[in-house]
């Protein structure tokens, strides 16, 4: 018997597609589901990325054939057609994706056939099966992507050198996705690159049209984006790296230099920026020195997060804070063989430390899993208490938080208890962000 998910850290397959489209500008969502699946999921999207707003087209103004109990007895296609016909005369886009929900998948309407009929019109109109049970928000962002890859980006057989597409940071299930773009692009560029980030800032739908020019994409995950990188090399002839989310200085040296390598840029170059970046880091991080060392902020930490950013912020307070993480809880929806790559990503710390790394998807199961690593004090006589301890995670760790007296800092989805605009946590400059959040917690009641 599979184990159930509580309270889970993501939205279904059609909530990715949504949130990811909510990325581009001008593109426009038509879902052909039950009545309130749209509006269900633009609640849970916008508050849980730090309140991501509806955008252009999207939110409570979602295109939506609101399929009811006639259309599910009878076949809800004459809905859709009525739904795609009246959305393109009204609703003014660059190109529209129909998506679909649990219940028209299950009844078996022919979303192709349907989209089909408009294949005349003179803005592309795409069909993409997104159900639920085809997976998490994850699944949605590859779905949406390889349907874009397929049949939207053009085919270019010559690529332009140093070219580079970034994929593997999901919006809106990246909370801080927009940022950590832009701190991404502007490291690679200083090495020369041309840098398409597909969304964020700066990009719009002939980024995505012009992608298959890249002569290299950079999936910044190791279980995330992969089956788009995968669609881009067999369509468009574009290899593929996979990196960790940089984050920090011995996160964002390697991620540099693994993204040389496989351009082969000069060494010398990639050195040279990186000993740039981390002279501005290391001068802003030294104005911690003093406060660190006089009330001593070592900490203990537990992180609860998704597969990019669990062994990115782990590495990072372990190896640049000095910090001691005992447990992670990794709460991806992770295959056997991705979980192999992932526990690899928690190997040869600079400080020797081997956190204790767990699989769940069961917010409930982080206190067990802590209860095991520091039994609790049972009127021991002597007993050497778990703290002074930080949490990590997302709003769902608030209650163990509270429990323990830890104090919390959410950084993976859902994050209800922030406003996310442009902040980031990637790159040096989002480590510095990292570094005034963490710290900013324990002085915050002086």
């Amino acid at each position: 018997m599979s184990k159930f998910i509580d309270r889970p850290r993501y939205t279904c397959a059609l909530g990715g597609a949504l949130a990811t489209l909510r990325a581009i500008p001008r593109a426009i969502p038509i879902i052909h589901a039950s009545a309130g699946c749209g509006h269900n999921l633009h609640n849970a999207i916008n508050a849980g990325a730090g309140y991501l707003g509806g955008g252009y087209c999207g939110g409570l103004s979602l295109p939506s054939s609101n399929v009811v109990e006639r259309d599910i007895v009878f076949g809800g296609e004459a809905r859709l057609r009525e739904q795609i016909a009246s959305t393109l005369e009204i609703v003014d886009g660059d190109i529209y994706l129909v998506l679909t929900g649990c219940m028209v998948e299950m009844i078996g309407d022919d979303l192709d056939a349907v989209v089909s009929e408009f294949l005349d019109y003179d803005k592309p109109v795409l069909p993409v099966h997104t159900p639920s049970f085809r997976g998490s928000s994850y699944t949605g962002y590859e779905l949406v992507l390889s349907a874009l890859i397929h049949k939207f980006v053009r085919k270019q057989r010559q690529k332009t050198p140093l070219s580079v597409n970034i994929l593997g940071i999901v919006p809106a299930q990246d909370v801080f996705w927009q940022g950590n773009l832009k701190e991404i692009k502007r490291l690679l560029e200083k090495l020369g690159l041309k840098v398409n980030t597909l969304f964020g800032e700066g990009e719009d739908l002939e980024s995505i049209r012009n992608s298959g020019a890249a002569s290299l994409n950079i999936v910044v995950s190791d279980i995330h984006g992969i089956q788009a990188a995968r669609k881009y090399e067999e369509i468009h002839d574009i290899p593929y790296i996979t990196t960790g989310l940089p984050i920090g200085a011995v996160g964002t040296e390697a991620f540099l230099r693994q993204v040389a390598q496989a351009l082969s840029i000069d060494p010398a170059v990639t050195e040279r920026v990186i000993a740039e970046e981390k002279a501005v880091y290391y001068n802003y991080l030294e104005r911690l020195a003093d406060l660190y060392n006089d009330i001593d902020l070592q900490r203990y930490a537990v992180v609860v997060g998704d597969a990019n950013y669990a062994p990115a912020v782990t590495r990072f307070i372990s190896d640049e804070l000095g910090w001691v993480p005992e447990l992670v809880v990794i709460t991806d929806l992770v295959e056997d063989n991705d979980k192999e790559v992932l526990l690899k990503r928690f190997e040869n710390y600079e400080s020797g430390l081997h956190p204790v790394v767990r699989f769940d998807t069961d917010a409930s199961s982080v206190k067990k899993y802590l209860t095991e690593i520091w039994p609790a004090n049972h009127n021991d006589k002597y007993f050497d208490s778990f703290g002074p301890t930080v949490l990590i995670g997302s709003v769902y760790e608030r209650d163990l938080a509270q429990q323990y007296g830890f104090p919390l800092l959410t950084v993976s989805f859902p994050v209800t208890n922030r406003i996310v605009l442009n902040h980031a946590y990637a790159g040096f400059n989002g480590a510095l962000s990292l570094t005034e959040d963490l710290f900013g917690l324990l002085v915050a009641a002086r």
